[in-house]
């Protein structure tokens, strides 16, 4: 028998010997390499490999809990015999870097006997590197979960404020979103990096930003939000909710579910030539968001003038300015106060230049940066005391019934009875996520998930309402509204059909009745009824729904009194619920 099949009777002794004759049949390349380094054998009473970072917790931990450490470990330490890389566990915890140099010589085989072991521990590396591989997958299959900071406490509660992004298709809406998130800390840089070799394979890779707040993919292909995304991000004194809201026409009905949660609307605007003048053409969708923002409700309005780093504007002031004069007539005429409600600022939304930090190309801006800006604006008043009014955006079943929406009025805790409108089914809240943190109770004017007992997904729709059993809101089919028609091309007279839009319901309506024209200078009522309205008029009409919708009048509460009305996928008018009318039996 070959004397080199047999094993010796110990592997330094071998080793001494082989080590001479080894390095004089090795060529002269791998002269530097360290030869005498003991050979790859693996050993199959091993205990399992700790990295050196890990093993210092293990120890700290097993003192902890006063248990020994595992019986392996004990007996290689005493008999000094070979751990994973043929050397003792003490020669293991010396370094990491020690792994590369070990491997390579014991690939080339200490001579004689050890090929076939070589062969062997090449496998070991190779399942070794597959495991690292699938790890690595793993951990890119992962969604950025965004990073949630517990706040003390005894520490006073933020205030909430919703932010919706508004504006023409492509202004950058959610790429501001995106790199607004990232600024302040709510996605990494490696989740953002690996979004950018995704959007770079696909030759996007100015989309990358807005990956973070469009998830699904359809909306990565295509480059166009459906959706109305969700993120939250905080600053010193506040916390937002970033709405997202797609700027397509198609999808204009997601914005307003989106926008009637908004205490605060971002209006995004592109300044690069050509893009602006589209958005505010007629049927851009410009000048539709910021009219139907103001009927949802939001009160101030941020125009944020983006891609000013393009090369057609280069932080230009006069483009800044011309856009600036075309928006204020038409702002002011949809209701915006532009002393008190609108603020301009410029910015890029790709290069994130004064979203957080001012730019030094853009000396006469001297307003704050937008985060700055938002951090700054007044408190907004809420009714917490009120009753408890949460109109329902979203559900699915998840463990249970989970529905989205913001709370209105009222505060909500967890364990409390509501009642569910207009089914009247009485619900009981298991529990209660604002932006994804775990609450025990939630005030007035926060973005909440709710888990609920005692009703099936199946049963609800967006639109339904929760309140509190001693005080319901109202419900029914038909009411009396003020209605202004904005654009229309022909007439509109009684059993003219439409689209209603109240709070986050969405409904079908039919006008029964038009009863009366309004003057729009003067307030006065017309004393005989039109036989029709045409477009720029103010009339009062009867309307009825398609089925039970739950609304409130807006002088008792404007959040659930305001309305559009939709036709042919344009906004025809937009109305405030003057009377609800109850049901003839």
């Amino acid at each position: 028998m070959d004397p080199r099949d047999t094993a010796p009777d110990s592997w330094e002794l071998e080793e001494d010997a082989e080590a001479p004759a080894t390095a004089a049949g090795l060529p002269a390349a791998f002269a530097a390499l360290n030869v005498n380094a003991k050979p790859f054998i693996p050993n199959v009473n091993a205990p399992v490999f700790v990295p050196s970072f890990l093993q210092a917790n293990t120890g700290e931990m097993s003192a902890l809990d006063g248990v020994p450490e595992p019986v392996a470990n004990m007996e290689v330490a005493e008999t000094a015999g070979p751990v994973e890389n043929g050397g003792t566990e003490a020669d293991m915890t010396t370094e990491e870097e020690t792994w590369e140099q070990k491997e390579e010589p014991g690939g080339d085989g200490g001579g004689g006997g050890q090929e076939d072991l070589g062969g062997g521990g090449a496998c070991m590396e190779g399942a070794v590197k597959q495991e690292d591989e699938e790890m690595m997958e793993e951990e890119e299959e992962e969604m950025p979960m965004p990073k949630v900071t517990s706040a003390p406490p005894d520490a006073p509660k933020k205030e909430h404020v919703n932010v919706v992004f508004i504006g023409h298709v492509d202004a950058g809406k959610s790429t501001i979103g995106g790199q607004i998130m990232y600024l302040t800390g709510m996605v990494d840089k490696r989740t953002l990096e690996k979004y950018e070799r995704e959007a770079k394979e696909k030759n996007r890779e100015t989309w990358y930003l807005s990956w973070a707040l469009d998830t699904n993919q359809e909306e990565r292909d295509k480059g166009k939000t459906v959706e109305v995304g969700r993120a939250y991000f905080e600053t010193e004194k506040k916390h937002f909710t970033i709405l997202d809201a797609p700027g397509h026409k198609s999808f204009v009905p997601n914005m307003i579910g989106g926008a009637s949660q908004a205490d605060l609307a971002v209006l995004v605007i592109s300044a690069r030539k050509g893009e602006f003048e589209t958005g505010f053409e007629k049927g851009g969708q410009t000048r539709e968001h910021a009219m139907l923002a103001k009927t949802a409700g939001v009160k101030h309005l941020i125009v944020l003038i983006n891609k000013m780093d393009d090369p057609t504007v280069n932080w230009s002031l006069e483009r800044y300015e011309e856009c600036k004069e075309k928006l204020v007539p038409f702002l002011k005429k949809v209701g915006f106060n532009p002393k008190k409600d609108i603020h301009f600022m410029p910015g890029s939304g790709l290069t994130g230049a004064n979203l957080k930090d001012p730019v030094p190309e853009c000396p006469w801006y001297t307003g704050l940066p937008f985060i700055a800006h938002l951090d700054s604006l007044p408190n907004f008043t809420r009714s917490s005391d009120g009753p408890v009014r949460l109109p329902i955006v979203d559900k699915y079943k998840d463990m249970g019934t989970v529905i989205l929406g913001k709370l209105e009025s009222g505060s909500i805790s967890k364990a409390q009875q509501l009642v569910m409108m207009p089914n009247r089914h009485t619900v009981e809240v298991l529990s209660l996520l604002s932006d994804d943190v775990e609450t025990d109770d939630a005030a007035a004017g926060e973005n909440l998930k709710l888990r609920l007992k005692g009703i099936e997904e199946e049963e609800i729709l967006p639109g339904f309402i929760l309140c509190t059993p001693d005080n319901l809101c109202h419900s029914g089919r038909t009411f009396d509204a003020q209605i202004v028609i904005i654009e229309h091309k022909s007439i509109i007279c009684r059993g003219y059909n439409a689209v209603l839009h109240i709070h986050t319901c969405i409904e079908e309506v039919q006008i029964t009745a038009l009863i009366c024209l309004v003057d729009k200078k003067t307030g006065e009522k017309s004393k005989t009824r039109p036989r029709f309205v045409k477009q720029d008029q103010v009339c009062i009409a009867r309307l009825r729904a398609a089925g039970v919708i739950c609304l409130e009048t807006f002088k008792d509460f404007p959040q659930m009194g305001r309305f559009t009305l939709r036709d042919e996928g344009k906004t025809i008018a937009i109305g405030k619920v003057l009377k609800l009318v109850p049901e003839k039996d």
